[in-house]
């Protein structure tokens, strides 16, 4: 890559591709630091003394909360992304989102204020769902937007290798701390360390951040026109159909990682009996899957198209589904590993061409609130309510009826998928 060609503002390309992998990764970071939290934490901490189940059930509600958040601040940072730039508005979602997240430490439990606990934790759980309904698409834009012909895909899946870099830093500080510490002082105060953590990364996301120019696609569209005036409203009219379609294409990504991660983490620790540190470190081996297969499904998009290649990783991802009861309930923790390992690697091919796929939908001048919309909106379908989905479907029937969900989810995304056609390459 090193005889690709400087992008806008004199930013070089590993500048720029190193800001879109580093403000994601924080961001994943921010994020799942919550829902490792969510499944082993704070049901006990946040809510009232009840059965595991239920408290793990309220636990993954506020988890949801986020996702209903995120098209909102897709919407907002979207419109300002699309108007006065993709540079301005990463920074200010990235420091929504650290924010919200830092203040999560210091929160007071049940026992401490009542129902006021778990109150403030929605309010900051919206907050960190807000501020990454803009960080993904602008990530997406901040690469593609620079990259040369024959590259989009590959630069298109830096934003998403964020994901598997954030989560090993999350699940890596949670095992590194359930490890030096007692169960009571874990629980009494270690699980606030990471939240805390998060504002060094924030920090380092948003120097590289503001060392960057603005995309040459965003200053052609400003060349040829005055930004739209309300670009959600433009978004529905003129692109309602890519809109929709985007937005099922999306639906499988998030069900596999949240199943996968936060669903079978909670799962593992209480149902299977696994120790916290043991299943955790059994996540940490599969996430490597998760970026073995964007790097393969980036190079693979390049050579076909990110759209056939997210294709075939929805039908992988309804394979997975398939076989999760039968690797996962069987009693065998390679065999667990191997399921993890297999999921997470599909999830590199419904999730790594996005960053490529979703953009070339819209038009320059509206690209960052229809790609921004879409993407969070199939969150809420496939990945907000995933977790306590699943914990229903396994209350009531085991570990098979979570893979037939999570195999729908793959097939909705499969039709979402025959029903586009990208429009805008440049």
């Amino acid at each position: 890559m090193a005889s690709v060609q400087t992008g806008a503002g004199g930013a070089s390309t590993r500048r720029v591709l190193t800001a879109s992998l580093v403000g994601t990764a924080v961001e994943f970071y921010d994020f799942y630091i919550y829902a490792t939290a969510a499944s082993l934490v704070f049901p006990k901490l946040f809510f009232p003394a009840a059965s595991d189940s239920a408290q793990l059930m309220q636990s993954y509600a506020t988890f949801a909360v986020a996702f209903f958040a995120r098209p909102v601040g897709a919407a907002f940072f979207g419109h300002f992304g699309d108007r006065i730039g993709r540079k301005s508005t990463l920074v200010a979602s990235l420091l929504t989102m650290g924010l919200s997240t830092l203040l999560i430490a210091f929160l007071p439990t049940y026992a401490m204020v009542g129902w006021v606990a778990p109150a403030l934790l929605c309010l900051l759980r919206f907050g960190q769902g807000f501020g990454l309904g803009g960080e993904w698409g602008g990530a997406a834009l901040l690469a593609v937007e620079n990259a040369p012909p024959g590259w989009r895909a590959r630069f298109g899946m830096f934003p998403q290798l964020g994901a598997p870099v954030g989560f090993i830093a999350a699940n890596g500080l949670f095992l590194l701390l359930g490890l030096g510490l007692s169960a009571e002082d874990f629980q009494a105060w270690g699980w606030r360390l990471p939240f805390l953590a998060s504002a060094i990364l924030v920090g380092l996301g948003l120097w590289v951040r503001l060392r960057i120019g603005e995309t040459p696609a965003f200053q052609k569209a400003l060349e040829e026109a005055e930004p739209s005036h309300v670009p959600m409203a433009e978004v529905v009219r003129r692109h309602g159909g890519a809109l929709l379609g985007g937005t099922f294409a999306v639906v499988a990504c998030f069900a596999i990682f949240y199943i996968s991660t936060a669903f079978a983490l909670g799962y593992g620790t209480t149902k299977l009996g696994y120790s916290r540190e043991t299943f955790l470190a059994v996540q940490l081996g599969a996430i490597l899957f998760l970026a073995a297969g964007i790097l393969a499904a980036g190079w693979w998009s390049d050579v076909a198209n990110p759209r056939r290649v997210l294709m075939a990783g929805c039908v992988g991802t309804v394979a997975v589904g398939a076989v999760m009861g039968l690797m996962m309930g069987a009693g065998s923790l390679p065999l667990i590993w191997l399921w993890l390992s297999l999921a997470l690697l599909m999830m590199g091919f419904v999730y790594g061409p996005l960053g490529a796929f979703l953009p070339s939908l819209f038009p320059p001048r509206v690209r960052y609130t229809g790609a921004s919309i879409a993407f969070n909106v199939g969150g809420i379908i496939g990945g907000g309510l995933a977790p306590i989905a699943a914990q229903l479907l396994a209350d009531r029937g085991g570990l098979a009826p979570v893979g037939l969900y999570l195999a729908a989810a793959g097939l909705l995304s499969f039709v979402g998928l025959v029903a586009l056609k990208p429009r805008y390459a440049e």
